[in-house]
């Protein structure tokens, strides 16, 4: 059985600090570790030049990896049609 997200933080704040620490810095080294991998994958993606014209006007309006990317979205879409 899974554990909820609200479980696991449950039970993660009631580790002593060091072991909080060290889960925090293996969760950091697991994100940089899939970052880096998509990252490599991004090269060996094809260009998108198949796409419709207007398709293709919305690639890099998004930034992936910013800190709230719906967010960001959100500003765009109102900036654009407002």
């Amino acid at each position: 059985m899974l554990m909820s997200l609200q479980e696991v933080q449950k039970q993660a704040l009631q580790l002593p600090i060091g072991d909080r620490w060290r889960l925090v810095e293996s969760v950091l080294t697991s994100i940089q570790q899939e970052t880096r991998s998509a990252n490599s994958l991004d090269a060996t993606v094809k260009p998108l030049t198949d796409l419709d014209p207007w398709t293709q006007s919305l690639l890099g309006a998004i930034q992936v990896g910013t800190k709230d990317s719906t967010e960001s979205y959100v500003d765009y879409l109102e900036e654009k049609y407002s």
